[in-house]
Parts: structure tokens; sequence; C-alpha cells
């Protein structure tokens, strides 16, 4: 077992992130939002950063069997496994993309500003820790 206050971030997420990339399970002690401890355990796929600043860890939760989401400052430790993978992770369907022709300097603006505020409140409304 790891305690996160006895290492720097960039550790626990090097760890985390092993931990994904060779699909075995953690289980954390985390902090919840209205103060109370629990232990999970959890099967990573993703990392992110919010736009609040953030680090975030999406998990298929064994004891819900839902992805959460969980916030790395809030993990008081954690415990990486030998086993593997057992929860299906859940299937993201993207819209497709459309190819758009911009001509003038106005329009790429205009199209990066519309596309970082779909971006903003996409992660606004993403996190369900």
């Amino acid at each position: 077992m790891k305690l996160t206050a006895r290492q720097t971030t960039t550790a626990t997420l090097t760890d985390l992130s092993r931990a994904m990339d060779r699909r075995q399970p953690v289980t954390i002690t985390y902090t919840k939002a209205d103060g109370t401890e629990t232990i999970r355990t959890i099967e990573i796929y993703d990392i992110r950063t919010t736009k609040a600043g953030d680090v975030i860890v999406k998990a298929m939760d064994r004891q819900s069997f839902d992805s959460r989401t969980f916030r790395v400052d809030r993990l008081i430790s954690y415990t990486a496994h030998r086993t593997v993978f057992v929860l299906e992770r859940p299937t993201t369907t993207h819209a497709p993309v459309e190819l758009v022709s911009i001509n003038t300097p106005d329009a790429l603006v205009a199209r990066e500003i519309a596309r970082d505020d779909r971006e903003y409140w996409n992660d606004r409304f993403d996190q369900t820790a």
C-alpha cells in the first residue's frame, strides 16, 4: 500500500498509469466530496485533467459495476494488484466529425471558440466524483 501523502503527485500518477497500461486493478482509499472515506477496487481506463485543473481518474468500480470518476488529490492510499481486469469498460460513441472548409481567419477563430465552449461544458458535466 502506498500513501499518497508520502509521495509526489507525479509518482502517484505514474503508478496509476502503469496499472492502467498493464490492465491491473487498483484498490484505493478515497475521500468523497462529503468528507467520508471509502475503499474501492477500480479498473482504470483513462486519466485526464479537467478545465479546473484537477487530475481525474476514470475507472470501472468493482463494487457498483459502473464507470466512476475519482480526483487524484482525494486519494489517501492505493495498492496495485497483479490480477487482471474483469469488468467491461463502457463503450463511447462519438458524433461523426464534420469537415468544414474555412476560408477566412474570422471563420477559423469562430470555429475554435465554439469548439472550446463545447469542450468546457462537456468537461463540467462529465465529473461524477
